[in-house]
């Protein structure tokens, strides 16, 4: 390792990289390998002032915290006022994720935020971030997956019949599912989504439009997953697809997102935003926005509907299949989506106002909304309807949130331990690596404790049968921007 290494990760050149090589070494010495300080570096340049104590990285904070002090004051951009903001469960939530939060409501765009408790780091805004910015969007708050969303289809049928059958089940999800970064249907699956207009008439659509098509069906690779499982259900539930009385019920359940498709759109026009507020301090740039009345900004925000709308074709596509080939009859189903951007009337001082929210990683929790929040691949999901509080921007969790970065998970949880924690909770995996591990999550039951003012709980689902990736394979993608020690899931 040396100064083209720590350069890489986004340290400006300087005084700063000899005295993060003195740290590496120090580091090194206490039988540290390259890898993990490398990780180190990353942490301390994301949050410097959670490091300003540090007995080895402690210098290398201080120096970088002046750096973007600098550049802040010399940005051009007033940086110094904060919208207001509320965190939920910050107890269990990591440092950076915090000091990330605190960044992204000192834009001058931006008017409120919150964070769900479920979250951690991300690229620019935090996973479980949520924050309302006036007439501008940001696409790495809308996050790299563009509307990752939870769909559920409640069968008339019980969950009984998977032990019953599982077998036949298995051969079900392993045939009727696709999974990985670059993961393809040959011949392609079918869908209305393909005919709108936008795919010919926008400027970047337009390249992605055959690559989407083979993709479409598909799920991708980190914590996606397409499950089987037994939901129960407390009271009457009204879904636009039909009602759900009380009981228990086999059901599907599934997430993932818009594929190649939405993360093309979000790396392009986070480049264009870049490129446009070139006076942002190096730890605000992942927070580069566009304005809505902006040509570029109107071109992402169709780009992220058209996103959305296709990724909500994949869960259709997915669900269709997976019951006609189970031969199961739906009763009724259920989605919500995540990473995305709203135009919505929000709260503040007082008064209503419209704003732009961002909920990246975040579920929407209005007054009555339903919503899905998983738990692990072994862990009980819930059913929610939202309570509508202000303060979250109308938010709440999209799921656990990672206790532990996938590296960390690969390199402290043995695949016995996973494997017993999924046969102590009548369990089947097809696929799933250790970064996805249960014991890689934070206890579902806190997450949603934290966030008992944001929904109420109308059911419960137990996973039985889960099919996910194999591995995290990306297909040659991108580098993750500098200062991220790990790629997103969501």
């Amino acid at each position: 390792m040396d100064g083209n290494d720590i350069l890489r990760l986004g340290y400006p050149s300087g005084k700063v990289i000899g005295l993060a090589l003195r740290a590496a070494e120090a580091a090194r010495a206490e039988g540290v390998t390259d890898e993990d300080v490398l990780g180190d570096l990353a942490a301390v340049l994301n949050a410097p002032d959670s490091f300003l104590d540090d007995p080895v990285y402690g210098r290398v904070a201080e120096a970088l915290a002046g750096y973007q002090r600098h550049r802040e004051r010399a940005s051009g951009y007033d940086l110094t006022h904060a919208a207001p903001y509320k965190v939920w469960g910050a107890e269990g939530i990591e440092e950076g994720a915090l000091e990330q939060m605190k960044r992204a409501v000192r834009l001058p765009v931006a008017v409120r935020g919150a964070l769900m408790p479920d979250a951690h780091q991300g690229y620019g805004l935090p996973i479980g971030g949520v924050l309302a910015t006036d007439n501008s969007v940001i696409p790495y708050a809308v996050g790299v997956d563009i509307a990752c969303r939870m769909r559920m289809t409640v069968f008339n049928a019980s969950p009984r019949i998977l032990n019953e059958q599982r077998e036949h089940f298995r051969q079900v999800l392993e045939t009727q599912t696709s999974f990985g970064a670059g993961s393809e249907w040959n011949p392609p699956r079918e869908h209305e989504v393909m005919d709108d207009p936008l795919w010919r008439e926008h400027p970047r659509a337009r390249q992605y439009y055959d690559i989407a098509v083979r993709q479409l069906g598909t799920s991708g690779s980190g914590n996606h997953f397409v499950e089987l499982g037994a939901l129960t259900v407390y009271q009457t539930i009204e879904t636009p697809s039909g009602k759900i009385p009380p009981g228990t019920y086999l059901a599907a359940l599934s997430h993932s997102g818009s594929r190649r498709f939405g993360l093309e759109m979000a790396e392009y026009y986070t480049k264009v935003a870049m490129q446009q507020r070139v006076g942002l301090p190096q730890d605000f740039k992942h927070l580069a926005w566009l304005g809505l009345d902006e040509e570029a900004g109107q071109e992402y925000w169709h780009a992220m509907h058209l996103a959305g709308q296709f990724a909500s074709a994949n869960h259709h596509v997915i669900h269709e299949r997976v019951a006609r080939a189970a031969g199961l009859t739906p009763l009724a189903a259920i989605e919500n989506h995540h990473n995305f951007a709203w135009r919505e009337v929000v709260q503040l001082d007082g008064e209503k106002r419209e704003a732009i929210v961002h909920r990246k990683g975040a579920t929407p929790a209005g007054k009555g909304v339903l919503g899905i929040i998983p738990g692990t691949m072994a862990d009980t999901g819930y059913l929610v309807a939202g309570k509508g509080e202000p303060k979250s921007l109308n938010s709440a969790s999209h799921g656990g949130g990672r206790a532990m970065s996938r590296r960390q998970a690969k390199k402290t949880i043995s695949p016995q331990e996973q494997k017993q924690y999924l046969k102590e909770h009548g369990v089947t995996l097809i696929g799933g690596g250790l970064d996805e591990a249960p014991q890689a999550y934070k206890r579902i039951q806190d997450v949603i404790q934290a966030q008992h003012d944001l929904v109420d709980i109308l059911g419960t689902f137990q996973p039985r049968l889960v099919r996910m990736a194999s591995d995290d394979p990306p297909w040659k993608r991108k580098a993750a921007p500098t200062g991220v020690v790990d790629a997103e899931g969501d």
